[in-house]
């Protein structure tokens, strides 16, 4: 199967200004994850989708073998969803079985974790994939009610499996399925266990993040 990334770097970003170009650990933030997809041997090509001069000239700076195209405005404002962007670059690059769709909020992404998840999404014969870590925390909603197991019959938490969080680094969406869909996630939906590699948890969307996302990448 041919596997294509796709970057979205968008230039607007209210929390911290020019996040994604924004120098992290002496890079820009999108070269960490730029670099992991182009040194992942599966993925055929890496894709950034951008509304910026500003982060294409970054890009094209980093002398990767990645191509650069540009979004709309309509799909560049606060309310565009991620799978506008996605069938938007279905529909003008057809060529594709799967699509994996890389967040550069998650720099502590490798090339192995692509080449692993790669691997589960196949072996699993996957429609759609997501990355997650494994929590082991007890939720209760606002009502008091529980979310995720049974007062009654509390677990010894070394005993206990714990739920999953989506961490956003990173999906796999069949082309199929994005085409009748419109969505991320559908079909037999795979999860990619990421609670073993180093700040897996870390998303950088708050000023925050940011201070703690570099203190694990230093640290590995």
């Amino acid at each position: 199967m041919k596997y294509v990334a796709l970057i979205p770097l968008r230039g607007g970003s209210k929390s911290i200004p020019w996040k994604n170009i924004r120098d992290f650990a002496g890079q820009p933030l999108c070269a960490w994850v730029i670099k992991a997809a182009c040194n992942c041997p599966e993925i055929q090509e890496v894709w950034v989708s951008t509304d910026s001069d500003k982060i294409k000239k970054v890009v094209n700076q980093l002398k990767l073998p990645v191509k650069v195209i540009d979004r709309s405005m309509e799909l560049a404002t606060d309310d565009a969803s991620t799978e506008s962007v996605m069938c938007s670059f279905a529909e003008d690059h057809p060529v594709f079985d799967v699509l994996i769709t890389i967040q550069a909020t998650s720099p502590l992404l490798t090339s192995i974790a692509l080449s692993d998840a790669i691997a589960q999404f196949e072996q699993e014969g996957a429609d759609s994939l997501l990355t997650a870590t494994r929590i082991k925390r007890f939720f209760w909603n606002d009502n008091g009610q529980p979310l995720n197991y049974d007062p009654k019959k509390r677990p010894m938490r070394q005993q206990w499996g714990g739920t999953f969080m989506e961490n956003g680094a990173f999906y796999m969406t069949r082309k199929s399925l994005l085409q009748t869909s419109k969505m991320r996630l559908g079909g037999e939906i795979s999860i990619y266990d990421m609670s073993n590699l180093c700040g897996s948890d870390v998303e950088i969307d708050e000023p925050e993040d940011w201070v703690k996302a570099e203190k694990y990448l230093t640290k590995k």
